[in-house]
């Protein structure tokens, strides 16, 4: 099978962020299918971006995905710069069709990047070759801008990105989404509800196969706690506005007088406010901030903690569901887990690995350290394995890759392939 996956952020383990698109285009290789990447030469996600030397596209096969470049301009923000990096994405999906394809008439044609423009590009390919029709849902858009970015759904815009969800939802055979709870959603928008798949995010298996290094990130510190007699609640991972940070620091207020330590590790714009605030609070004894690890390091990381914290702030738009692959490290990391998210979905309560609590909230956050502190070591064992064998069961990236594959089996939609 001859599958074109169109993201226009896509990345590679060579390139950064976002992994999810290689994930599963090196598993589809691995099964003998022929795969290419369309992407665009320029993301913000990636630590990485290719060097096209000039040229408006670039092949490259890594791990027997081939990847085809478009020419994309540099921006910052979220202003006109990534708008017409976008609109330059887009034209040259039309433009370089011949190209894309060039290895043979696509059976799978895929839109996956974050916003649903490239479903046109992608529904004229399909079109054109009689190919299943497949759009994948990572955030729901024109939803997030206006629900986080406070955009009026009356701005050209939003009506624009508006006219292309529906458009998707029409036109595509099968919508495969990582949003447990947006089928309802999509079928508001002309979504047959048959259509609607969900693939979660996922896991590498084998990230968490390798020896840990002979000297841990962080070890003599942590270590150094640890001999001191504290429980150590980590947190890895970026230090921005939406992961609710604030009230992680302000629970250390209320555990002066406990045997526990709130370890933050990572970057983020947010990173350099907060230590200040530790400081600021008096509560150096009790938070520690400590720079960012490399991925390769973070399970090495986890492994020295006790349990792990994840939040995100109180959104309406988490009622469609959350999918966050820092949750899914910690769990693969078999540490019991505090999860402070109110979504549609709760993975830690379902997997029975740890505890939920509102988020923001640092009452909540300070009771649920103590209560796991003061569990005995087999209890939180038996959470921490809990978490490890749900995410092996329905979130390792094999079983995921089998999933997508099962909806090509289903090839081209019909009212009578329910």
């Amino acid at each position: 099978m001859n599958i074109i996956l169109i993201n226009h952020y896509a990345g590679s383990d060579r390139h950064g962020m976002e992994f999810r698109p290689f994930f599963m285009a090196k598993r589809w290789v691995q099964t003998g299918h022929q795969v290419t990447i369309v992407a665009s030469s320029y993301s913000h996600l990636r630590s990485r971006n290719p060097d096209l030397q000039g040229k408006k596209v670039l092949e490259e096969m890594i791990d027997g995905v081939r990847y085809f470049w478009i020419h994309g301009p540099q921006y910052e923000g979220n202003g006109m710069g990534r708008i017409l990096n976008m609109l330059s994405f887009l034209k040259g999906l039309y433009a370089y069709g011949a190209q894309i394809t060039a290895q043979g008439k696509p059976d799978v044609v895929i839109a996956s990047s974050t916003y649903p423009l490239d479903i046109y590009p992608a529904h004229h390919l399909a079109k054109k070759y009689g190919a299943q029709l497949i759009y994948e849902v990572h955030d729901l858009w024109p939803l997030s801008p206006i629900e986080l970015g406070g955009m009026s759904p009356h701005h050209p815009y939003i009506v624009l990105m508006q006219m292309a969800e529906n458009y998707c939802y029409k036109h595509s055979d099968y919508v495969v989404s990582i949003l447990p709870c947006a089928k309802e959603h999509m079928v508001e928008h002309g979504m047959k509800p048959d259509k609607f798949v969900c693939i979660p995010n996922g896991i590498v298996k084998e990230d968490w196969e390798q020896p840990m290094p002979e000297e841990l990130p962080y070890e003599d510190l942590l270590s150094q706690f640890k001999k001191e007699g504290y429980f150590l609640i980590g947190y890895a991972g970026a230090h921005g506005i939406a992961n609710a940070l604030d009230s992680f620091v302000e629970a250390g207020a209320l555990l002066k007088d406990k045997k526990i330590k709130l370890v933050m590790v990572g970057q983020g714009p947010e990173r350099a406010r907060l230590k200040q605030k530790i400081v600021d609070m008096g509560l150096r004894d009790v938070v520690e901030s400590l720079e960012a690890v490399g991925r390769n390091e973070v399970p090495a990381l986890l492994e020295q903690m006790d349990a792990l914290y994840v939040g995100l702030q109180r959104q309406p738009l988490f009622r469609f569901g959350v999918s966050p692959n820092k949750l899914m490290d910690y769990m693969m990391a078999a540490k019991p887990v505090i999860f402070a998210i109110d979504a549609g979905n709760d993975m830690v309560k379902d997997a029975q690995c740890g505890v939920s609590i509102p988020p923001e909230d640092s009452k909540a956050i300070a009771k649920a350290a103590i209560k796991l502190s003061e569990l005995p070591q087999t209890k939180l064992a038996r959470m921490g394995q809990n978490g490890k064998d749900y995410i092996l069961k329905y979130h390792e990236y094999d079983v995921l890759s089998q999933q997508f594959m099962d909806v090509f089996a289903k090839g081209r939609y019909t009212e009578n392939a329910k």
